[in-house]
This record gives structure tokens, sequence and C-alpha cells, in this order.
């Protein structure tokens, strides 16, 4: 039986804030125009291939002013200036994706419905239905077509 991992607890480097590289703001004085990865999602932007401009400080070291935040919660900043917008996939990059999640969400059983989930392949083989009989919604499938078996 091989032994178990051990564990290794992450030691903290102290370095006095002033030493650190990239400016820090607590969570309730970031200035406008910063954001983070996830507001650059939600805005529709990518940081476009540059570097973070700062640091948001997490919970635990807001209390602590004098010390430079590396904890794994704190987020890096990005300069809404400096964002592109994301990159919208060409056609074939949506066909590939679409005939990949069909392979997903259609059954390979007797009923062949595309689902609007993912189904149990690897464990059930089959959609609830074919497998033990368990009534679907009709709203959660479409109906296999003749031509072609994708959604868009």
């Amino acid at each position: 039986m091989p032994r178990p991992k051990k564990r290794r607890r992450r030691e903290v480097v102290r370095m006095a804030r002033d030493a650190a590289r990239l400016p820090e703001y607590d969570r309730t004085a970031v200035p406008a125009g910063l954001v983070t990865r996830r507001q650059l999602r939600d805005l529709h932007l990518s940081p476009g291939g540059h570097d973070p401009v700062a640091v948001l400080r997490c919970k635990w070291c807001s209390y602590r002013p004098q010390w430079a935040c590396n904890h794994p919660t704190r987020a890096w900043l990005f300069s809404v200036d400096q964002a592109v917008p994301k990159r919208t996939p060409t056609l074939a990059q949506e066909g590939a994706l679409d005939k990949a999640m069909a392979a997903r969400q259609t059954c390979p059983g007797p009923c062949g419905r595309r689902y609007y989930h993912c189904l149990p392949l690897r464990t059930l083989g089959t959609c609830l239905e074919c497998y033990d009989g368990t009534h679907a919604d009709p709203s959660s499938y479409t109906l296999p077509a003749a031509g072609h078996r994708l959604a868009a």
C-alpha cells in the first residue's frame, strides 16, 4: 500500500508592503478602472496579454497594513483601459463544440434523444428513461432529427 502524501504547509514569506512589486489595495479602496479577471469576463473583455497592474488584498491581510499580501486568496487587478474585447469563435469552432456536446447529450439507446444536459454515459450508458424507465420531462430534450443530430 502506498504511503500517504505528506501535506506541506505553505510557508508565508513576510515582505514589507513598501517592498512589494505591485501596488496593493484593500477590497473597499480599489480605484476606478481596475477590475479582477472575473469582472473583466462580465464586461466581455480579456486582459489581452497584459500583466496585472495591482493586487487586491485578501480579507486577512486588510488587518495587517504593514505586510504585503501573498496568500492564495488574493486577486490580481487589471486595467480596463488595457483590456481588449474577447475573441469570438469561428463557425468551425462552434460546430466542433456542438459536435462534442452532441456526443455527451445524445442518448445512444433506442430513444436517440438529445437532452439539454449531459447524460451519465460512463455510469449508465444511456439516459434514465432507457436505463430504468424513469420518464423524462418533454421540455428537457429534443427529438432526433432525420437529417442531422446537431442542435444548432
